[in-house]
C-alpha cells in the first residue's frame, strides 16, 4: 500500500509527513495520474448530453488527491529538499507536463466544454459558476485547444521543457548560494558587526567543525553583515560571492538556461496566437497588457527617481567623510544604516530585543482575531515534515477554520527568502466545505543557547506580509478548489499581504507587543516615532528597485530576440540603467539567480508587487480614515478575502472600497 494514495489517516487529513517516504512519490504520482485521467474519461465517455454539472464541475472537483500529492512533494522540495528528492523532481515534472497536457489537448473533453460554453445562456449560473465556466473554456483555449495536432504536440513538448528548466534553474541558484561559505578566524574582521550576529556566524563555524566563524550567502547571515561590517574589503567579497550566484561559467551557471527558458516562452506565446510572453501573460492579469504595464512602471520611475537620487547623495556624502572616492552597491546597506542611525538613532539591533519571534506571531494571530475573529491553538498531533515546524488549528467562532503550518528557521534544504504555500485547498462539494491546510515558510535567525529568535523590524513586516496571503489562503470560502484563496489574478495576489504590513506602523498596534524580552519594557514611544517616521527611509532607493527588477522582466518577455546576438549580462545592464544608481560591476548580475520570474510564477508579473502597493496603499487608507480595527470595513474586508477568484479583482475591489484604486494613495504613503 503507498500511503500517499489513500485518504490520510490524520486529524483533518492533513499530510501524513511521518510516515512518507521518498520512494512513495513516484509510484503515488503514476497512481494518481491514471486516477485522475480515469475521472477524466468518465466525464469524457459520458453518453449524457453535456451540461454544467457533468463536464465543467465534474472537471472542477477531479484530481483532488493528485492536487494534494503535488503540494507535499513541491512544498517539500521547497522547504525540505535533498539530491533525492531533487532527482524525483526532475523525473515527476515531465510526468505532470505530460498530463496536464494530455488534459488540456484532450478534444472530445474540449468539445464538451465548448459546447457548454456556447450554450452558457440557457444555464442558470451564479455568478462564480460563469466564473468557473469561463476560465475553464479560457484555460484549454490558451493551452492550446483550438491547435492543430501537429502544434499541440510542439506546444506538449515546450511545456516539458519549460517545467525541467525552470527547476534546473532554482536547483543551481540553491547549489550556488550553498556552495559558497566565507570561513573567518580574525575577530576584528567582525568589526562593527552585532554580538548577537557574531554568535550566529560561530553556531555556524562550529556546524561546520571549525574554528572561528563563517558568514554564508542565506539571507539571515549575508545582509547583517553587509548592513553592519566595517571591513569594506570583506563587504566587497561578500556582495561579488552573491552577485555570482549561477553566475560564475561554473556547473550551476544559468545564463544559457535563461535563454533556452525564454525561447521557449516566446515559441509557446506565438503557437497560441500571441507577439510575446508578456502578451500571453497579462491577458489574464489586471493590467491586460505589456502598454499598461511600461506606462505604469515608467510613471512611477519618473516620480520617484529625484527622491532616490536625493536619497543617494546623502549616502555618498557619509561614505566621502569616510574617505570613499566612489561609494559602491556593496556600500549601500553599511551607510544605509548609519544614515537611519544618524536621521533616526534607531537601527535593527537596538529593536531586535523587542520582536521575539513568539511575541510578533501572537500579535499577528491577535491581530487574526480582532479583525476575523480568528483564534490559533497549537496542535502536537499532527505530523510535520521537520521537528522546527508548529502546526496550528485555526477557529472562526470556535468552528474550525483551517490548519496552519509554520517553518521560521534556514537549513541546508530549504531555499532563500520567505512564502506561503498550501498542501490543500478548501471548496465545497455534496454539502461539506472542506477547509485549506496553509503553511508559511521564513527564513530567520534561530534562537542560540541564550538567546531566542529575535526579528529585525523588516523580518516583523515579512511575517505579517507572508500572514497576510496566509489568511488568504485560510478565509477562503468558495465553491471549487480552482478559485480558492490565493487562485486569483497575480497582480492582485499581493494586496492580502502588503496590506497587512501597514500594521507594522500603526503606534496603538505596535505597543500591544513591542515588549523587550528580557524585562517586558514596551517599546518606548520614541522608538515607535522614529519606526514611523523611518518608514519611508530610503523608499526612493527600494522603489527604483523593484522598478529595476519589473522593467528587466518586462524586457526579458517582450524583446527576447535581442539575446540571439547580445549576452544576459549586457541585456541586463542595459534594462536596469535608468534605475540604476550605483557603478554596475562587471563580475556580477541578478539575472541568473532571479528565481521570481525563471523559476517562480512572476515571468512578466514582477511589476505586480508594485501594482499590488497600489491597492494595499488605497485598502489601508480606508481602514486609517475609519479606525485600523474598524468591524465593518473590517467585514468587507473579509468578504474581499473569502471571494478568492471567484470574481473580477476589479469589481471585487469596488465592492469593498466602493471605487477604484488611486496610485496618489501610494505616492502620499511613500513621499508624503
Amino acid at each position: 500500500m503507498n500511503i500517499l494514495t489513500e485518504k490520510f489517516n490524520t486529524p483533518y487529513h492533513a499530510a501524513p509527513f511521518n510516515d512518507i517516504k521518498n520512494e512513495d512519490f513516484l509510484p503515488a504520482f503514476k497512481e494518481l495520474i491514471q486516477k485522475s485521467e480515469e475521472e477524466i474519461n468518465t466525464i469524457v465517455n459520458n453518453p449524457d448530453t453535456p451540461t454544467f454539472e457533468n463536464v465543467i464541475e465534474a472537471l472542477a472537483y477531479s484530481g483532488e488527491q493528485l492536487d494534494v500529492v503535488s503540494n507535499i512533494f513541491f512544498n517539500l522540495n521547497s522547504a525540505e529538499t535533498s539530491d533525492e528528492i531533487q532527482q524525483i523532481a526532475q523525473e515527476v515534472s515531465p510526468i505532470l507536463t505530460e498530463y496536464s497536457s494530455k488534459i488540456s489537448q484532450n478534444e472530445a473533453l474540449f468539445n464538451k466544454i465548448k459546447k457548454v460554453y456556447d450554450e452558457r445562456e440557457k444555464y442558470d449560473l451564479n455568478e462564480e459558476q460563469k466564473m468557473l465556466l469561463n476560465e475553464t473554456y479560457k484555460g484549454f483555449v490558451r493551452s492550446g485547444a483550438l491547435l492543430n495536432e501537429e502544434d499541440k504536440e510542439k506546444l506538449k513538448k515546450i511545456s516539458m521543457d519549460l517545467s525541467v528548466k525552470s527547476l534546473q534553474f532554482g536547483q543551481n541558484v540553491l547549489a550556488s548560494t550553498n556552495a559558497y561559505f566565507k570561513h573567518i578566524t580574525n575577530k576584528e574582521d567582525l568589526a562593527g558587526i552585532p554580538e548577537a550576529i557574531v554568535e550566529q556566524y560561530a553556531e555556524e563555524a562550529k556546524e561546520r567543525n571549525l574554528d572561528g566563524w563563517v558568514v554564508t550567502l542565506q539571507y539571515p547571515s549575508y545582509i547583517p553583515f553587509m548592513t553592519y561590517a566595517e571591513n569594506r574589503a570583506l563587504r566587497k567579497e561578500l556582495a561579488l560571492a552573491n552577485g555570482k550566484k549561477s553566475f560564475d561559467g561554473g556547473e550551476h551557471d544559468n545564463q544559457n538556461l535563461i535563454k533556452e527558458l525564454l525561447h521557449l516562452k516566446q515559441q509557446k506565446a506565438e503557437l497560441l496566437g500571441y507577439t510575446d510572453y508578456a502578451d500571453f501573460v497579462l491577458e489574464e492579469r489586471m493590467a491586460k497588457s505589456p502598454v499598461k504595464v511600461f506606462d505604469f512602471l515608467n510613471e512611477l520611475l519618473t516620480k520617484a527617481k529625484p527622491y532616490a537620487d536625493k536619497e543617494i547623495e546623502e549616502l555618498k556624502s557619509l561614505a566621502e567623510a569616510d574617505g570613499i572616492e566612489e561609494t559602491q552597491s556593496y556600500d549601500h546597506a553599511f551607510y544605509a544604516e548609519k544614515l537611519r542611525k544618524q536621521k533616526f538613532d534607531l537601527n535593527d539591533e537596538e529593536l531586535k530585543p523587542y520582536f521575539p519571534l513568539n511575541q510578533v506571531q501572537d500579535a499577528v494571530f491577535g491581530l487574526a482575531e480582532k479583525l476575523f475573529g480568528l483564534t490559533f491553538e497549537e496542535r502536537q498531533d499532527i505530523p510535520k515534515y521537520h521537528e522546527d515546524v508548529k502546526v496550528y488549528e485555526v477557529k472562526e467562532n470556535g468552528n474550525y477554520k483551517s490548519l496552519l503550518y509554520v517553518d521560521y528557521f534556514p537549513r541546508k534544504g530549504k531555499r532563500a527568502g520567505a512564502w506561503m504555500t498550501s498542501y490543500k485547498n478548501q471548496y465545497q462539494q455534496n454539502g461539506e466545505n472542506s477547509r485549506p491546510h496553509i503553511s508559511i515558510v521564513c527564513n530567520f535567525s534561530k534562537p542560540t543557547k541564550d538567546t531566542p529568535s529575535l526579528l529585525t523590524f523588516q523580518e516583523v513586516t515579512t511575517l505579517f506580509h507572508e500572514f497576510g496571503h496566509a489568511l488568504h489562503g485560510m478565509m477562503a470560502n468558495t465553491q471549487y478548489p480552482s478559485l480558492s484563496g490565493t487562485s486569483v489574478k497575480w497582480d492582485f495576489v499581493e494586496l492580502p499581504s502588503q496590506f497587512l504590513e501597514n500594521f507594522c506602523y500603526e503606534p496603538e498596534f505596535l505597543k500591544t507587543f513591542a515588549k523587550h524580552y528580557k524585562t517586558g519594557e514596551v517599546l518606548p514611544d520614541e522608538k515607535i516615532e522614529k519606526i514611523e517616521q523611518s518608514k519611508n527611509f530610503m523608499e526612493g532607493y527600494q522603489t527604483l528597485r523593484q522598478l529595476g527588477f519589473g522593467i528587466l522582466d518586462m524586457n526579458y518577455h517582450t524583446k527576447v530576440g535581442e539575446l540571439e546576438h547580445e549576452s544576459i549580462k549586457d541585456f541586463e545592464d542595459k534594462y536596469t540603467k535608468p534605475t540604476t544608481l550605483y557603478p554596475i560591476h562587471s563580475e556580477t548580475a541578478m539575472s541568473p539567480s532571479f528565481s521570481h520570474i525563471f523559476q517562480g510564477g512572476y515571468s512578466a508579473g514582477y511589476y505586480s508587487y508594485k501594482w499590488a502597493e497600489v491597492l494595499d496603499a488605497d485598502a489601508f487608507q480606508y481602514f486609517k480614515e475609519n479606525g485600523i480595527f474598524n468591524p465593518e470595513i473590517a467585514a468587507k474586508y473579509k468578504v474581499l478575502l473569502s471571494s478568492g477568484g471567484t470574481k473580477d479583482p476589479m469589481e471585487l475591489y469596488k465592492d469593498f472600497r466602493g471605487s477604484e484604486p488611486k496610485v496618489e494613495s501610494l505616492l502620499k504613503r511613500a513621499f508624503g
